[in-house]
């Protein structure tokens, strides 16, 4: 859960960022924290800051990692 948050704080401070132009997040960070678990709110920040809208890596492989990650907690539970 804890990160979850930390992946939807950290898009929201990216998007500030990218606004400010200034120094970014590296998206091998964002990425590496969607691998470590924090996929959900990856993509909760992508759908409600708007922000990596058009990068592909981004709409196709945060989705398919959040996906894998919800298919193992749920077989996890049913074991």
């Amino acid at each position: 859960m804890t990160i979850n948050l930390l992946g939807f704080i950290i898009m929201g401070w990216d998007k500030s960022l990218a606004r400010a132009r200034a120094r970014r997040v590296p998206e091998n960070s964002i990425f590496l924290l969607a691998l470590a678990g924090g996929a959900a709110g990856i993509y909760l920040g992508i759908k409600l800051f708007r922000h990596k809208t058009q990068h592909i890596q981004f709409t196709i492989f945060i989705p398919i990692i959040l996906a894998i990650q919800v298919d193992l907690l749920l077989w996890y539970q049913a074991l």
